[in-house]
C-alpha cells in the first residue's frame, strides 16, 4: 500500500493565518473535542484501521463491449493543454457525510482558485443527479455506478488542463480507490471533510436526516447505510472547529504546500494566498 502523508489544517501558534512550517499546519482533532460529551454513533464504521491492512479491491473499470474499439491518440496532449492553462490540473476529491459542508468548502475553494486564475469546475452530488446521473438510486449498486461516471467525468476534464474539485459522499472506499487508479500520482487528493454524524444530523439542511429516521429515505448515509471513514487520505477538514472561509482557506494553502497545482505564471503566482 502506497503511504501518503496526511495534512490536517491549524492555525498558528503565534496566532497568524498559517504556521511557517508543514508541521504546524497538524490539527488534533481529538484533543479539541476532550470536553465535548461523548456520543454515540453506531451506524458509521469510525475504527481506526491499522496502516498495513490491505486495501479494500476497487471493482474492474468496465471495458468497451466492443472489441472494435480502440483509443485514438490526439496531436494536442495534456500536457500541450496544462501548458496553454499555465497551471497543472488534477482532481480534489471532498468526501464526507451529508451535511458535512463540502459543497459549501468546495464553493469557497473555487471561488479563490478563479480568483487567481486557475481554471477549474466543481462537481457537485446533487447537481449530476439532475442529468448525467438522473437515473440512478441511492442502493449500493446505484451509489458505485454514480462515483465511477464521476471519476471518468473528472478524468476527462484533467485531461482538459483543468483543475476538478468533485463534492460527494463517496461513502465507499472500493469506489474512492477506483477514482483514485484511473488518475497519475499526484493528480488526485482526497480530502475528507470530518463531521461527526451528530453534528451532521443537526445541521441537516435539506432535512434529510429528519426524513430518514422516519423512514421515508431509505440506504440514507449514517442511518440505515454505513459511511467508510478514508484510511489514507491526503488532507482532513474538521469544518466544526472553523468557520467555512478559514476552512477554504487552509485547504488552498495545504495544497500549495503539497505542489498541487505546479508551476504558476508570474501573475497567479502573486495571488497566492499569504
Amino acid at each position: 500500500m502506497t503511504r501518503r502523508r496526511v495534512l490536517r489544517a491549524k492555525p498558528a501558534a503565534d496566532g497568524g493565518t498559517f504556521g511557517d512550517a508543514l508541521a504546524t499546519l497538524e490539527f488534533d482533532r481529538h484533543a479539541a473535542r476532550a470536553e465535548a460529551p461523548v456520543v454515540h454513533r453506531p451506524t458509521i464504521q469510525r475504527t481506526t484501521p491499522t496502516r498495513t491492512s490491505a486495501v479494500v479491491e476497487a471493482p474492474a473499470v468496465a471495458s468497451p463491449s466492443n472489441a472494435a474499439c480502440r483509443w485514438h491518440e490526439t496531436t494536442i496532449s495534456k500536457s500541450d493543454r496544462r501548458s496553454l492553462n499555465c497551471h497543472g490540473s488534477g482532481v480534489i476529491w471532498l468526501t464526507g457525510l451529508s451535511g458535512a459542508g463540502k459543497s459549501t468548502l468546495a464553493n469557497e475553494l473555487e471561488k479563490r482558485l478563479w480568483s487567481r486564475g486557475v481554471r477549474t469546475y466543481l462537481l457537485d452530488g446533487d447537481n449530476v443527479r439532475h442529468g448525467l446521473n438522473s437515473d440512478l438510486g441511492f442502493t449500493q449498486q446505484d451509489r458505485a455506478e454514480n462515483i465511477r461516471r464521476v471519476a471518468e467525468v473528472s478524468k476527462l476534464m484533467v485531461d482538459a488542463g483543468l483543475v476538478v474539485i468533485t463534492a460527494f459522499i463517496s461513502p465507499f472506499r472500493a469506489e474512492r480507490q477506483l477514482a483514485r487508479s484511473l488518475f497519475a500520482d499526484g493528480e488526485f487528493v482526497e480530502v475528507f471533510v470530518d463531521t461527526p454524524l451528530v453534528v451532521a444530523e443537526q445541521r441537516d439542511p435539506k432535512g434529510l436526516y429528519r426524513r430518514a429516521r422516519r423512514g421515508e429515505l431509505k440506504h440514507f448515509t449514517g442511518i440505515d447505510s454505513p459511511y467508510e471513514i478514508p484510511q489514507n487520505p491526503e488532507i482532513v477538514i474538521d469544518t466544526t472547529s472553523m468557520p467555512v472561509e478559514e476552512s477554504a482557506d487552509f485547504l488552498h494553502q495545504l495544497l500549495n504546500t503539497m505542489g498541487f497545482f505546479g508551476p504558476l505564471s508570474a501573475a497567479q503566482s502573486d495571488r497566492l494566498p499569504v
